[in-house]
């Protein structure tokens, strides 16, 4: 594995730690993703300032969803544990996120859960290219021990494995499956849906992947067999349930019509 690249510079020798390099990688695709998506739909705004701010809450809220679920580290690490580089939660991370966007689409009058659906492409992609950064710094967000040919060890990780142990390379799964749903609902988005649709499918699609995940990761179980995230991937799963319900029942309104509305007020 590979936490940190080391560059040998004349001047400088860095190293740069994986995660936040692709962190900043799917921020870059998620605005790019953006950007095409309001450049698709006629609407006039700041993508890329989007897209930085809700990483910034969404960073935030991974961290300090990751210390309440896990209190055993905050007892032991103290304050330490916000600036640790690793352990951070999805759930989290979603929540923050998700409020981040529904105030920046309110104040640039795009519409709060328009918004969402413009956004829920570039969501995806994104979080599937942030889990190359969770495989290649080796966190603890890998799975369990298989005995699968395609199962990997991390004994240089941040939380290296056990001697001899080879895991689920759940990141991985996740990231294919992550890719897949952000195509998916981009092709969604080329056809017009009722407000809300498209992130409903969104909260639908990534919550059952993380919930099925979650069976073969190692996080501890809390309730009834289940994890805190697939607690929080079942609550996804239901409010992405009733917002495409929701959708379903509202006109669908043109597209070129509701941004001359929008832009009129």
């Amino acid at each position: 594995m590979l936490p940190y690249l080391h560059l040998n510079l004349h001047f400088w020798h860095p190293n740069i730690p994986t995660f936040g390099l692709m962190l900043w990688l799917a921020a870059v695709a998620a605005a790019f993703i953006l950007d095409r998506g309001f450049k698709r739909a006629h609407v006039d705004a700041d993508a890329v300032g989007m897209v930085a701010i809700a990483v910034l809450a969404g960073i935030v809220g991974a961290k300090l969803w990751h210390v309440i679920d896990t209190p055993s580290e905050f007892r032991d690490l103290g304050w330490s544990v916000l600036w640790d580089t690793a352990g951070f939660a999805w759930f989290g991370g979603l929540i923050f996120g998700i409020a981040a966007l529904l105030a920046q689409g309110w104040r640039a009058r795009i519409g709060a859960l328009r918004t969402l659906d413009l956004a829920a492409p570039a969501a995806a992609v994104g979080y599937a290219i942030g889990r190359i950064g969770c495989f290649l710094s080796g966190d603890g967000c890998y799975g369990i021990e298989t005995k699968l040919p395609w199962g990997v060890a991390f004994p240089n990780g941040i939380e290296p494995t056990p001697p001899g142990v080879r895991v689920h390379p759940t990141p991985l799964y996740e990231l294919g499956v992550g890719l897949l749903i952000g195509w998916y609902l981009w092709w969604r988005g080329s056809r017009r849906r009722g407000t809300g649709a498209i992130v409903g499918e969104y909260l639908i699609l990534s919550g059952a992947a993380r919930f099925l995940v979650e069976f073969i990761r190692r996080n501890p179980k809390v309730l009834w067999h289940l994890s805190n995230a697939q607690l929080a991937s079942a609550g996804s799963i239901l409010v992405g349930i009733g917002l495409v319900y929701w959708a379903s029942r509202k006109p669908v309104d043109a597209p070129a019509a509701r941004a001359a509305v929008e832009k009129a007020a």
